[in-house]
């Protein structure tokens, strides 16, 4: 006789769609569902309302999302709670084992980025951009260089750190920077970073010291095209 073990995590269960014990099938079922991982990656840079995450998937449905966020939050990937006032809005966060979701999320986006079907030129959101950079990081052309850059878009400010060989991605305030870029959407950094277009000819201005933006720019590659 066939014994089968079904594991519960939250309300899944583990082989509830492969009946295969390996660590890769229970991350399917986890993280699998169309738009889950998406969800899961808005959510790197720190907690975010329901809204903002519409916002950042503009293809996904209220009722998707909603169903989603509370597939998530199930199976311990994150969980929801009510800011302080004066905030007083609901938003949704990351759990630790969440968080730890993040080298699945960059080597899935640099093994893509070796085929030359992807398209980089569809949109993308800042926080996918900022994760971008953290995968795309060269140690060996940042040895020796410190640097704050910080990234103004339409509601949101994001920062990137460079110190000691580390590339530290964050929201946050953009005070101490020593340069900061301004687009109105990501993709036009993402020409400037992995394409060496200058700043003005994409519509994206430099605030501060535009040889410091410029310098950060240079160490980010992306890998070759294998297909």
């Amino acid at each position: 006789m066939k014994l089968q073990k079904e594991t519960k995590t939250g309300q899944g269960t583990h082989g509830k769609w492969y009946n295969d014990a390996c660590g890769t099938a229970f991350a399917m079922e986890v993280l699998g569902e169309r738009w889950a991982l998406l969800v899961l990656r808005e959510l790197m840079l720190g907690p975010r309302r329901f809204s903002d995450l519409r916002a950042s998937l503009p293809g996904i449905s209220a009722k998707v999302l909603t169903e989603r966020l509370a597939n998530l939050e199930s199976a311990g990937v994150l969980v929801k709670r009510q800011m302080e006032p004066p905030i007083a809005a609901r938003v949704y966060e990351l759990t630790e084992w969440g968080y730890r979701a993040e080298p699945l999320i960059q080597e899935l986006g640099r093994w893509a980025a070796m085929s030359g079907d992807h398209d980089p030129t569809l949109p993308l959101s800042p926080v996918s951009f900022m994760l971008s950079l953290r995968t795309m990081f060269d140690p060996a052309k940042a040895a020796g260089q410190a640097a704050r850059i910080g990234f103004r878009f339409p509601g949101d400010r994001l920062v990137g750190e460079l110190a000691d060989g580390v590339l530290v991605a964050s929201r946050g305030s953009l005070d101490g920077c020593e340069a900061v870029f301004e687009a109105a959407e990501a993709p036009q950094l993402a020409a400037i970073f992995y394409g060496n277009v200058a700043p003005e000819d994409i519509g994206v201005s430099v605030e501060g010291d535009r040889e410091a933006a410029l310098r950060f720019a240079s160490i980010f590659e992306l890998p070759a095209k294998m297909t």
